[in-house]
C-alpha cells in the first residue's frame, strides 16, 4: 500500500465518522449521544479490522508471505527448467530413495 492510499483511507474514515455524527443528529439524537454512537461504531469497526488482521497474520495469509512463497516457487521452477535430463533423473532417484527410507523408518 502506498502512503497516499493510507492517507486517503484515514481521511475517508475521518469523514465517515463526521457524516455519521451529522446523520445521527438529523435522526434526532442530541450532540452528546450522536458523538458517543458515532465513536462506538468507529471503534467497533476498528476492532473488527484488527481481528481480521490478526487472523490473517496468524494464518500467514498476508500479502508479503504470499509474495515470498510465489518467489520461491518461481525460483525452483526456473532451476528445474535449467536442469539437464541427467540431472533430473538423478534428482528423481534421490527423491525416491528418501521416500523409501522414510517409509521404512515408520
Amino acid at each position: 500500500m502506498r502512503r497516499i492510499d493510507a492517507i486517503g483511507i484515514a481521511f475517508g474514515v475521518f469523514a465517515a465518522g463526521g457524516i455519521m455524527y451529522l446523520l445521527l443528529q438529523l435522526a434526532g439524537l442530541d450532540s452528546l449521544e450522536a458523538g458517543i454512537w458515532s465513536q462506538a461504531v468507529l471503534v467497533g469497526g476498528l476492532f473488527g479490522w484488527l481481528l481480521t488482521y490478526l487472523f490473517r497474520a496468524g494464518t500467514k495469509k498476508m500479502t508479503y508471505n504470499q509474495q515470498v512463497k510465489d518467489y520461491k516457487n518461481a525460483v525452483l521452477q526456473k532451476r528445474l527448467e535449467q536442469m539437464t535430463p541427467d540431472e533430473l533423473a538423478q534428482l528423481q532417484a534421490e527423491i525416491e530413495k528418501e521416500q523409501q527410507s522414510e517409509a521404512t523408518d515408520r
